[in-house]
């Protein structure tokens, strides 16, 4: 399922969060949007799995507005994993994981034992199978996050939207459930702030600064030096990952340069 995000334009209390917004996320990639701070990234990836109805503009579902669809639709074609997650009651990790077999089911509709292998599936896909009964409210913020992953992915949806996924995570797990998002071959839109993370997982980048893309492409045509000196105010060094030959990016401190672009806050979560 191919997204389009077609001229999305943001305002929230008279401030212009997102300007004009275009992109594209082929069917069965994986498209990083990369940025400051603030520069727009979550309020795109609210409006693409509707927690956000866009000022104007568009987000298309294989030529299909999002907002045209019902809930149910949405939900069976759209997993989303947003930044942050308030959960009040303090339920398993399998029952948490079990909540994304709801867009296919109907109202009081008991699992089904093939749903019950499809979340246990998940579980173990991103390796907190033995945390199934474990109060999701007693795990450490990395253990939560591979829940909420594993309940993604439970939704079985056509689509993911993810907003930092590594977030909390170790470098193992950052670079495991980065490598299962592609091996599953599920359309993805990820927002990300390790750069050298997305120059390996993405198959196609968008820079985000002050709400407008400035720059997208194939990883090594997006990430150069001068892109980051002006977008990010950093001085950095390109470099090809030894094995895979992605682009490396190693810092230094610099001056943030004259006419660099300056980033809104984002929606809050």
């Amino acid at each position: 399922m191919e997204i389009r995000v077609e001229d999305l334009t943001v305002t929230v209390a008279g401030r212009q969060l997102v300007s004009d917004l275009r992109l594209r996320v082929p069917e069965g990639t994986v498209v990083g949007l990369v940025g400051p701070n603030g520069c727009g990234k979550s309020t795109t990836l609210r409006c693409v799995y509707r927690a956000l109805r866009p000022s104007a503009g568009a987000v298309r579902l294989d030529g299909d507005d999002v907002w045209t669809l019902s809930a149910r639709d949405s939900a069976q074609r759209v997993a989303a994993l947003p930044q942050e997650q308030h959960m009040e009651f303090d339920f398993t990790a399998a029952e948490v994981v079990a909540m994304g077999r709801s867009p296919h089911k109907r109202a009081f509709e008991r699992d089904t034992d093939a749903d019950d292998e499809l979340c246990a599936r998940a579980l173990r896909q991103v390796g907190v199978d033995h945390l199934a009964e474990r109060g999701y409210l007693t795990l450490s913020g990395g253990e939560r996050q591979r829940v909420l992953v594993a309940r993604a992915l439970a939704q079985q949806p056509k689509v993911l939207v993810l907003d930092e996924p590594t977030n909390h995570l170790d470098i193992r797990y950052q670079l495991e459930i980065l490598a299962l998002v592609r091996e599953i071959g599920v359309t993805t839109l990820v927002a990300l702030h390790d750069l050298n993370l997305a120059a390996s997982a993405c198959d196609l980048l968008y820079v985000l600064a002050d709400g407008r893309v400035v720059a997208d492409g194939a990883p090594h045509e997006v990430l150069t030096p001068e892109l980051i000196a002006a977008t990010f105010g950093v001085r950095a060094h390109i470099v090809p990952h030894p094995v895979s030959g992605a682009p490396q990016l190693l810092y230094s401190n610099a001056t943030e340069p004259k006419g660099s672009p300056r980033c809104r806050d984002d929606v809050p979560s």
